[in-house]
């Protein structure tokens, strides 16, 4: 059976450090994948992999039966595969509203004096899409006006207005106020499962992988040292000493 999303063997050193040494992962059609692991054992760097930002230097990156791994981020965004950043990619001098029409004509590729972007026939999708990261109200607002929480929510958007089937996000709550974190993430689930996006996210805050993701992996030093479910994963002695921290006690 053909895989959603696979990596094979992928390797990438950067001089003395291993970044992905033998990562061999499948992606599952309509699960949300978290990666978790502490700083530098490599997720972000599997990210750029998947999305065609870096090249490995051993390995393949294969999607709906394609292998992706040296197609450019652009082609690898046409097959299906798109990318939010931990920091929104956003254009701040201009409203939320304007950002998505830039993106509906960069997708149709029917691009057009600014201050004709307005009457592209996509505007109103992508008025739907910013109603359904709760951003309508703040459309005709600059992105450079809005708090960290709401830019991510626009990023999220502007991702979704490339009709993606699979969405690597990096750290989609990170810089958001603790008290909005939850708020953020449920309004980021509720927009993927609507659009029925797959994820798979780096993610450090355990309370918004328990509660978000389907299933989690575990990065340490360039290799996926653990998979399983939430609960086994977040219970497990070894995530617990090394990722988590925290005591590790006897059941």
């Amino acid at each position: 059976m053909t895989a959603f999303f696979e990596a094979k063997g992928l390797e990438i050193r950067f001089g003395g450090v291993v970044a992905a040494d033998d990562v061999n992962i499948r992606i599952e059609e309509g699960r949300n994948l978290a990666i978790i692991g502490p700083n530098g054992a490599g997720k972000t760097t599997f990210l750029n992999i998947c999305t065609g930002y870096l090249k490995p230097s051993a390995g393949e990156v294969i999607f709906d039966g394609q292998t992706i791994t040296r197609k450019s981020p652009l082609e690898i965004t046409r097959l299906g595969v798109a990318r939010a950043f931990q920091i929104p990619q956003l254009f701040a001098e201009h409203t939320a509203l304007e950002n998505m029409l830039i993106a509906g004509a960069a997708r149709s590729q029917r691009w057009a004096p600014f201050t004709r972007m307005y009457d592209i026939p996509e505007r109103g999708e992508m008025m739907h899409l910013l109603e359904l990261v709760n951003c309508g109200h703040v459309a005709n607002r600059l992105v450079d006006e809005l708090p960290e929480g709401q830019r991510k929510l626009i990023d999220i958007a502007l991702a979704l207005a490339l009709k993606p089937r699979l969405l690597f996000m990096d750290e989609p709550t990170s810089g958001v106020a603790s008290s909005e974190k939850f708020a953020v993430l449920d309004i980021i689930a509720k927009a993927l499962d609507e659009a029925k996006v797959t994820s798979v996210f780096v993610e450090h805050d355990m309370g918004i992988v328990e509660r978000f993701a389907d299933e989690i992996a575990v990065w340490n030093r360039g290799v996926v040292m653990h998979r399983g479910t939430p609960d086994e994963i977040l219970n497990h002695p070894d995530v617990i000493r090394d990722v988590i921290g925290g005591e590790v006690t006897d059941a």
